[in-house]
């Protein structure tokens, strides 16, 4: 992933904000030193915009579609009360293993599920409503998973969908590739969907957050 922030304003940016927990700290780091594809990461900085986003909403349930090693799964659990919810999904039972190793170490770690299997057979058996639906997984489904998610969220639902940016990529015509692709028409339907409002914010690799129109 092509940095699009300059690394210091990225770095005043996180030291002016909501301090990563120890447990995330440890689990950060131990993906950068161990995983080639470490910048899958959220980091602390979109960490902290998720939890500040499900602290808004009052977020009691929410449905997270790619948990890679975990990081942004416990941002989600930190954040919701402690009746709350996380169910996050991924196919990967390699870094799957990395987060119930740390969800099994962290005090809320017993407030998450995570199911293993591919991401829309998983959503196809679960109920809603979810306060906050969070996506972050294979490019390509984007638009299968956003549809899928408005028929979850409740009424006050947000929906954050990462990498919306992607390295700067959307921007060429045509697309060089087929997740560029996606992505550009993600953003497309989402601007031009008239149950929702959106905006599309700069953090990291841009996050679109969405809510359903009253």
């Amino acid at each position: 992933m092509k940095p699009l922030i300059a690394p210091e304003i990225e770095a005043y940016a996180q030291a002016h904000s909501q301090p990563e927990s120890p447990i995330r700290r440890m689990l950060r780091e131990e993906t950068e030193r161990t995983r080639e594809d470490a910048v899958m990461v959220v980091g602390p900085l979109e960490g902290a915009f998720l939890q500040m986003v499900a602290q808004l909403v009052g977020a009691r349930r929410v449905l997270e579609i790619g948990t890679f090693t975990g990081y942004s799964a416990l941002c989600f659990a930190e954040a919701v009360p402690e009746d709350g919810t996380v169910i996050t999904c991924d196919v990967d039972e390699e870094a799957a293993a990395v987060a119930r190793r740390y969800f099994g170490q962290s005090p809320v770690g017993r407030k998450i599920q995570l199911r293993l299997g591919p991401a829309l057979e998983t959503m196809r058996t679960l109920s809603g409503p979810f306060d906050l639906i969070f996506i972050d997984a294979d490019k390509v489904n984007y638009l299968n998973y956003y549809r899928r998610a408005l028929d979850l969220l409740a009424p006050h639902g947000v929906i954050l969908i990462d990498n919306v940016l992607w390295s700067g990529e959307v921007l060429k015509h045509p697309p060089p590739d087929e997740r560029t692709e996606a992505i550009q028409k993600l953003n497309r339907t989402v601007a031009g969907d008239p149950r929702v409002t959106a905006v599309l914010v700069t953090i990291r690799d841009g996050v679109l957050v969405v809510r359903r129109n009253e």
